[in-house]
């Protein structure tokens, strides 16, 4: 939930509704994520159930309903109007009144944090960007070597031709961290540091 706060942040929905050309509006859609659904169908309810209602913290225009069987097999209709079901309820609940939990003042540090994160990513990026790229952030080059490099990176790109797939992460205290090969969490500057030094 913060790490999508924080996405939000920094780019607040901006015009109009889309009346004018230079106007725009920003959908939110969320979705529970396929690989933290459990095997057994009665916790992936739970876990349905869960889910949509942390969700609602970010006041989605759209939600994505993942069902609580796919973890298992392809959803079938049957699977879908009961995923359906658990997901309006959870929806109908926040809606009655659930706590502000994006006020939470730990929610609200932790934002901070990966801003600040954020902003050295970022910058990591600029600083591959060819003399003259008028924006690094949306140039397909210096991206493609943000990638490379691993200053884009993820667990999950192991074994993929074009990313390092080399950085780890671990939940402590509910937070996903990076952390150095002994587990010991480390800061977005400590994990860059080498990464743009090769790049020197």
């Amino acid at each position: 939930m913060v790490e999508m706060i924080s996405t939000l942040t920094p780019a607040p929905p901006q015009g109009g509704g889309g009346r004018g050309e230079d106007e725009f509006r920003i959908w939110r859609q969320t979705r529970t994520g396929l690989l933290s659904y459990p095997l057994n169908a009665n916790a992936a309810r739970g876990h349905l159930a869960a889910s949509i209602y942390l969700q609602m913290a970010l006041k989605p225009h759209i939600i994505h309903i993942v069902g609580h069987t796919e973890a298992h097999h392809a959803a079938t209709a049957e699977d879908v109007i009961e995923a359906s079901q658990i997901a309006r309820r959870a929806i109908e609940n926040a809606v009655r009144g659930a706590p502000e939990m994006t006020s939470d003042p730990a929610v609200q540090r932790r934002k901070e944090e990966l801003l600040v994160e954020a902003g050295i990513t970022l910058e990591a990026i600029r600083s591959l960007a060819a003399a003259g790229t008028a924006d690094p952030w949306t140039d397909a080059a210096t991206l493609a070597k943000a990638v490379t490099s691993g200053i884009l990176d993820a667990p999950q790109l192991q074994n993929n031709p074009f990313a390092r797939g080399q950085v780890r992460t671990h939940i402590v205290n509910g937070q996903c961290v990076t952390v150095d090969a002994n587990g010991r969490p480390i800061s977005e500057s400590e994990r860059l540091i080498p990464l743009v030094k090769e790049q020197s």
